[in-house]
C-alpha cells in the first residue's frame, strides 16, 4: 500500500467515526466527533496538496512546495480550536445547570406546536416593537389572508360545537 492510500483510508475512517459521534445526543461525544472531523479535514488537505517540495524561501533546485495547503491547514486548525473551545464552554455550562451533557427534547416547544390557539386569537402587539411597526403581520399580505382563514375556521368550529351541543341537549329532552 502506498502512503497516500493509507492516508485516504485513515481519513475516511476519521470522517465516518466523526459523523457518527456528531449525531449523538451527548455534547461530549459531539465534541469528540467534531475533533475527529477536523483532523480528517486536515488529512484531506494534506492528501490533495500534491507532491512535496522544498521551502520557497531557500534557493531550491527542485520543485517548490505550494504554501496554500499549509495555510488552509493552519486555518482549519484554528477554526477547529475555536469551535472546540465553544463546545467545551457549552458542555461545562450544561453540566453546571443540569448535571448532564445530554441534549433533551424541549417539551415546551412541542406543547406550543400542538396547541389549538391560532394566530388570530392572540392579542395584537401594542407599541412599536417590531421592524414593521405596530402590526408585523401587515407587512406580509399572505399573513393577513392566513389570519382571515383562521378566523373562518374558528367560526366554523364554534358553529359545529354549538350544533353538537344542541343535538345532545335535544336528545336528553332539555328544551332550549
Amino acid at each position: 500500500m502506498s502512503g497516500s492510500l493509507v492516508l485516504i483510508l485513515v481519513m475516511a475512517v476519521l470522517y465516518a467515526c466523526g459523523v457518527y459521534l456528531l449525531l449523538e445526543r451527548s455534547l461530549t461525544r459531539v465534541l469528540l466527533g467534531f475533533l475527529l472531523v477536523g483532523n480528517a479535514t486536515n488529512l484531506l488537505i494534506l492528501v490533495v496538496s500534491g507532491s512535496p517540495g522544498e521551502a520557497p524561501f531557500f534557493e531550491a533546485d527542485g520543485p517548490i512546495a505550494d504554501p496554500l495547503p499549509q495555510a488552509f491547514m493552519l486555518t482549519a486548525i484554528v477554526i477547529t480550536f475555536g469551535i472546540s473551545a465553544f463546545l467545551m464552554a457549552l458542555i461545562y455550562r450544561s453540566w453546571r445547570l443540569a448535571h448532564a451533557d445530554v441534549v433533551s427534547d424541549d417539551t415546551e416547544d412541542r406543547a406550543v406546536g400542538r396547541r389549538e390557539r391560532s394566530v388570530a386569537s392572540e392579542p395584537d402587539a401594542q407599541g412599536d416593537d417590531t421592524e414593521f411597526g405596530i402590526r408585523a403581520t401587515a407587512a406580509v399580505t399572505s399573513a393577513l389572508d392566513l389570519e382571515e382563514l383562521e378566523r373562518r375556521e374558528d367560526a366554523e368550529r364554534l358553529e359545529e360545537q354549538r350544533l353538537i351541543e344542541e343535538s345532545e341537549h335535544s336528545r336528553d329532552g332539555d328544551p332550549r
